[in-house]
């Protein structure tokens, strides 16, 4: 067990890649899903880590989303209006095959942000693609679910667009990494983190024909905070002990899922076919999963996202990515340290600390109890839809305070942690 970590550690820190918008996304249809209500999911790599979650009123919609804390507005890298659209991305690296000037490219979130505006089904937002003025400024897959059974892929260049429509697939699920199916096979890009995430899903599905148990919590602890390498054939989580006992702890990060460049993970949990729109929920971890919280956002027409989620510096986002900086990516900055993962507060905790994932975990069910009660009241009729939100409006005015409480070891000592793991001997 020793020299298969010792060798994953060989081949894999040979080269590091380079932070890119290398984000990670599965679309699980509803009709795959044991509550019949879909799930969108998007893990967010980008060299932008501040995050947080805007509130917007659209032309036609309104509609929550993950933003850039910094930007100035009319983007969003992940959202779902009232309409119950939903709508993220995944950059591609190999549709271009145009001689479009840069200057005019990168506009996924340009065109996400208007599609929340204005559309409320897949059939929409294949109206808004065909009648979008060309060259669209785009290469990405677009990933889109709707309050009427859809869930699609929309590999979208300059000229036009290829559906891959998820709903129809009888795999039950589909993940996308960083190329596109109908783009050139020889400039793909996140292939490993593709099967890494393929791999997940398909074991738990196995041979039934859905999921028999799916939902946000599961995506974001199997596949946001998952240290599995399908390539190399390893589990750090899985495989804690052994790697733990016959290592330093240390792994590289390249090819996981969680990397240093991630800034948040959503799962968009919309609803069934034909239900009130207004159920639809936005889960959103700012920051670095492992060491982050996920908080249920409400998708509804006026503001009710959490102060602690909002602003140019999310104290969420903040929190989470000190965190990180703190006790995972603590080596140093020297030659390739940043590369270098300790992953001993991750998995085991440090000084009587418990584990940053227990500490995750333990936020969510604390959170998640709360937030369940309230959902069974508006589904069950208990409580009417104002009450529910205003409810929502109390339990997240504790939300810093609980995640506070999970996290309070490691920040409290967050001051003595830079040179605790000498490398050198």
């Amino acid at each position: 067990m020793g020299r298969m970590f010792l060798l994953a550690a060989v081949c894999i820190g040979v080269l590091h890649s380079i932070v890119s918008q290398a984000c990670t996304s599965a679309i699980i249809p509803g009709w795959a899903t044991p509550d019949g209500r879909p799930l969108l999911w998007k893990h967010r790599d980008t060299g932008t880590l501040e995050n947080s979650i805007g509130h917007f009123k659209g032309e036609i919609y309104s509609f929550v989303g993950l933003v850039n804390s910094d930007s100035p507005g009319g983007e969003v890298w992940i959202g779902s209006n009232t309409a119950g659209f939903s709508i993220m991305n995944t950059a591609s690296y190999c549709l271009k095959d145009d001689d479009v000037p840069a200057a005019c490219m990168d506009r996924e979130g340009v065109l996400m942000y208007r599609a929340l505006e204005i559309c409320a089904t897949l059939k929409d937002f294949e109206h808004f693609l065909d009648t979008l003025s060309r060259p669209m400024g785009v290469e990405a897959n677009f990933g889109c679910i709707d309050a009427y059974g859809g869930a699609a892929y929309y590999e979208t260049g300059n000229y036009g667009y290829v559906k891959r429509d998820v709903a129809a697939m009888e795999t039950g699920y589909c993940v996308v990494t960083n190329f596109s199916l109908s783009g050139r096979k020889e400039d793909w890009k996140g292939y490993e983190r593709y099967l890494t995430a393929d791999n997940i899903l398909g074991r738990m599905k196995g041979e039934s024909r859905s999921f028999r148990r799916m939902s946000p919590h599961i995506i974001m602890d199997s596949l946001s905070r998952s240290y599995g390498h399908q390539v190399l054939g390893i589990d750090l989580v899985r495989d804690s002990a052994a790697f733990l006992s016959s290592s330093r702890g240390v792994a590289v990060d390249q090819d996981f899922i969680p990397r240093r460049s991630t800034s948040a993970s959503v799962v968009v949990q919309g609803v069934r076919n034909g239900e009130d729109a207004c159920r639809t929920v936005l889960w959103a971890a700012l920051g670095y999963p492992s060491c982050a919280v996920m908080l249920p956002v409400p998708v509804s027409s006026e503001d009710h996202v959490p102060s602690c989620m909002k602003g140019e510096h999310s104290a969420l986002c903040s929190l989470s990515l000190g965190i990180k900086e703190k006790w995972i990516f603590s080596l140093g900055s020297a030659s390739n340290l940043g590369c270098y993962m300790d992953m001993r507060p991750v998995l085991a905790g440090d000084g009587g600390m418990p584990s940053l994932l227990s500490c995750s975990s333990y936020a969510e069910k604390v959170v998640g109890d709360a937030f369940f009660k309230l959902q069974s009241g508006l589904y069950e009729g208990r409580l009417a839809y104002r009450k529910y939100l205003k409810e929502y409006d109390r339990l997240a005015e504790s939300l810093m305070d609980i995640v506070l409480r999970s996290y309070g070891g490691y920040i409290e000592n967050a001051g003595e942690v830079p040179q605790r793991l000498d490398v050198s001997k």
